[in-house]
């Protein structure tokens, strides 16, 4: 079976990209640049979103780091319009696959269909070949159609009879669920949590924010505005702005420091499971991000602390005792983050 299926990689693209200095050394114009595109995409979004900001900021410092984002929060507060406004300020393709208990994981994949005209089987790829992918109500669906998703959120590819095929670059799953509703709902094995970079926690919004929305939509039930959202970013852009954050700097106190914070979850009295090295490598990523998209060539603890909680909170599991207690895992992050002494 021919794969004609010939994605372009972040490295090609690089090396396409006269921009990109082969000795990267950082340059103020290149740090201004992406404050620019990440202040153009919360614009557009913010046509049709009101508040928001922060998870705004944390879906574009996942995009720029190459990872993926769980959005939990209750019905009707924009989670899946917010991943959807995010994926058209990009000139990249967009799927939504809509987890239910009788999906298949060929549904999300694809499958080898025989062609009778060449008497070979010939596959045919599902939604997930795509560039960012949003996956509403992800725990809807069962165990066997979560594993399917195991390969591509970690090694960017998806193997079928015994064939190997690489996603384009970029590629980024945004996964929706509420926190609430447990009827008909499958728990994320940790395994499957611990490739998302970010659980993002969306909230209600304020009193005044609530009049906002109401005064921008009352004339637009359809949302008309939805064609108004521009794309400001195309695939050399993350490219580009991917390779830039690789290269902010961080001192070897704040990496003792980012190691502490890790090991300190999987000895923590309160804690039956701490958190793993990938989220120490997620922590350093988002942290970098965060540096360069407020202008700064080197990361600062107030960087990192600001990133550890989304990174941390679906990774740690807290002992029964103090889930009885009503102690939720923010509190005890919040707890190891004081207890730790900041590097100077």
């Amino acid at each position: 079976m021919e794969n004609n299926f010939e994605p372009q990689s972040a490295e090609h693209i690089l090396s396409q990209n006269a921009n990109i200095n082969s000795h990267f050394k950082i340059r103020p114009e290149q740090l201004l640049q992406l404050q620019d595109a990440v202040a153009n995409m919360q614009t557009e979004i913010q046509k049709l979103i009101v508040g928001q900001t922060d998870v705004i900021r944390f879906l574009a410092t996942a995009l720029f780091t190459g990872g993926h984002v769980l959005i939990e929060g209750m019905p009707g507060i924009a989670k899946t319009l917010m991943a959807k406004l995010l994926a058209n300020t990009i000139n990249v393709g967009y799927n939504r696959i809509q987890f239910t208990p009788d999906l298949m994981p060929t549904d999300v994949l694809g499958t080898s269909v025989f062609n009778m005209k060449t008497a070979e089987f010939q596959f045919n790829r599902g939604p997930l070949f795509t560039n960012i992918v949003l996956i509403d109500e992800i725990n809807r669906s069962p165990a066997k159609t979560q594993a399917a998703l195991f390969e591509v959120m970690e090694e960017q590819q998806i193997t079928i009879d015994g064939h190997r095929y690489e996603m384009e670059f970029p590629f980024m799953v945004l996964a929706t669920q509420n926190p609430v509703e447990q009827e008909g709902t499958y728990k994320l094995p940790e395994a499957q949590l611990d490739r998302f970079i970010f659980r993002l926690k969306v909230n209600y919004p304020s009193l005044a924010e609530e009049k906002l929305i109401i005064n921008r939509f009352k004339e637009d039930f359809n949302k008309r505005a939805l064609v108004e959202v521009k794309q400001v970013l195309n695939v050399a852009d993350i490219a580009r702005y991917r390779e830039l954050i690789e290269y902010i700097f961080i001192k070897d106190e704040l990496v003792n420091y980012i190691a502490q914070l890790v090991h300190q979850t999987r000895n923590h009295p309160d804690l039956f499971l701490g958190a793993s090295p990938r989220a120490s490598l997620a922590i350093v990523k988002a942290a970098k991000a965060m540096a360069a998209m407020n202008g700064r060539e080197f990361v600062t603890p107030d960087d990192i602390k600001t990133v550890a909680y989304p990174v941390l909170n679906h990774r740690i599991i807290l002992t029964p005792e103090r889930e009885m207690e009503g102690v939720d895992s923010e509190m005890v992050i919040k707890n190891i983050i004081e207890g730790i002494e900041i590097p100077r």
